[in-house]
C-alpha cells in the first residue's frame, strides 16, 4: 500500500526481529505482573495481621515481652512484609524491557532507582513494622536470669526499633524511580501501556518522594502514598499481563523509499 508518491511503508528486518524479542519477553511480562499483583496482595495480609495484634513501636522491654506472647503471628507479619521485596525487582525489570524498545536511557535510570532499594531491604531483615532479629532477641530477653542481661536485649532492641522508626533514603529513590517510569510511559508515546498508568506513576512516585522525606512531620501524606502506591503496583500488573498475551510490543513499520508505484 503507498501512502504517498515515491514511498512504500514496509516492515524492516530490523523491526521484525525486534518485534520477535519483544515476543520472546512475554513469560517475563505475565511473570512480573502476577508477582505485582501477589505483591500488594501480600502486603494486605500483613496489614490485617498488624490490625489484628498491632506491635509496639516504642520500648525495648514492651516490645520483646509482645514478640514472646505473639511469636507466631510477629513472624508471620514480618514474613509478608519483607519477603514480597522480591517481586518490586520483577516489575520494574519488566516494565524496562517493554519500554527499552522505544527508549533506553530513562526507563534504564528509573530501573536502578525503582528497583535497587527493594532488592537492598531484602539483604536487611527489617521492616517498618518491626525485625525478624527481634525474634532472636525476645527469646533472649524472656530467657534472661538477671535484670541486667534482660536490660542488655531490651537496649538492643532500641537499637532496632530506632532504625524501623528511622526515614532511609531508599524509600524516596523508590518513588523516584516509579516518577521516572511514568516521565518513560508518557514519552514512549506507542508503547502499549495505558496514559492514565504512566500519570498514575507520575503522581505516585512524586507524592511518595515528598512523603518519604516528610514520614514523620507529616505521616498523612505517607498513608496516602501507601494506598497509592498498591494501586500502581495494582494497575501495573495488570498491564503487564495483557502486555504478555499480546505476545509484546507491536513495532513501528519502517519507511522504505522507491520509486515503484
Amino acid at each position: 500500500m503507498t501512502n504517498r508518491p515515491g514511498t512504500r511503508r514496509r516492515p524492516a528486518a530490523g523491526a521484525a526481529g525486534e518485534r520477535g524479542d519483544q515476543q520472546g519477553w512475554a513469560l517475563l511480562y505475565l511473570v512480573a505482573g502476577t508477582s505485582s499483583i501477589l505483591f500488594v496482595l501480600l502486603l494486605i495480609a500483613a496489614l490485617v495481621l498488624d490490625f489484628m495484634a498491632p506491635p509496639p513501636v516504642h520500648g525495648g522491654a514492651a516490645t520483646l515481652e509482645f514478640i514472646a506472647s505473639h511469636k507466631a503471628s510477629y513472624v508471620a507479619e514480618q514474613i509478608l512484609w519483607i519477603l514480597p521485596n522480591v517481586f518490586p525487582v520483577l516489575v520494574f525489570a519488566a516494565l524496562f524491557v517493554a519500554l527499552s524498545a522505544f527508549r533506553k536511557s530513562l526507563p534504564l535510570i528509573a530501573l536502578i532507582l525503582g528497583a535497587l532499594p527493594w532488592a537492598l531491604l531484602l539483604a536487611v531483615p527489617v521492616s517498618s513494622r518491626g525485625s525478624l532479629n527481634l525474634v532472636y532477641l525476645s527469646d533472649r530477653f524472656m530467657a534472661a536470669g538477671t535484670e541486667e542481661e534482660r536490660r542488655t536485649y531490651a537496649t538492643a532492641a532500641e537499637a532496632i526499633i530506632a532504625e524501623n522508626n528511622t526515614p532511609a533514603i531508599v524509600g524516596a529513590l523508590s518513588a523516584l524511580g516509579i516518577l521516572l517510569m511514568g516521565l518513560a510511559m508518557l514519552k514512549a508515546g506507542r508503547v502499549s501501556f495505558p496514559r492514565y498508568l504512566a500519570w498514575l506513576g507520575i503522581g505516585t512516585g512524586a507524592l511518595g518522594v515528598a512523603s518519604e522525606v516528610l514520614r514523620h512531620a507529616a505521616p498523612a501524606f505517607y498513608w496516602g502514598y501507601g494506598i497509592l502506591l498498591w494501586v500502581w503496583f495494582t494497575a501495573a500488573g495488570v498491564a503487564l499481563i495483557r502486555l504478555s498475551r499480546r505476545g509484546g510490543l507491536a513495532s513501528p513499520a519502517a519507511e522504505i523509499r522507491d520509486f515503484g508505484p
